[in-house]
């Protein structure tokens, strides 16, 4: 007799694979954040790196993502309680926020 898939749990190493692939795409996500931001910035040509406030708010921006995708994937906050997921949150706008207020003013 063969169980029925629409009523059976879904099988733990499935869910690893699922967890795995996520953890992939991040880190793939990571990487493209990382090369990007670099490419944003304007003294990696070997120039005069000069003030932008457009730049510098794109990759604070990037600087907020990255961190919540290694604090949700890598530090396995992606499967905590609801409480932690908002205090990590929380806590990356209230840094990441606080460093651009330092910084235009």
């Amino acid at each position: 007799m063969t169980a029925d898939p629409m009523t059976t749990a879904p099988d733990p190493v499935e869910r690893g694979d699922r967890s795995a692939r996520a953890m992939n795409y991040a880190w793939i996500v990571l990487c493209a954040i990382t090369i990007g931001s670099w490419w944003l910035a304007p003294g990696h040509s070997g120039g005069a790196a000069d003030a932008n406030i457009a730049i510098t708010v794109t990759v604070i921006l990037l600087g907020f993502i990255k961190g919540r995708l290694i604090i949700r994937y890598f530090m396995e906050v992606r499967s905590a309680p609801q409480w932690l997921k908002f205090a990590t949150d929380a806590w990356l706008f209230v840094l990441w926020t606080a460093i651009l207020v330092i910084y235009l003013f």
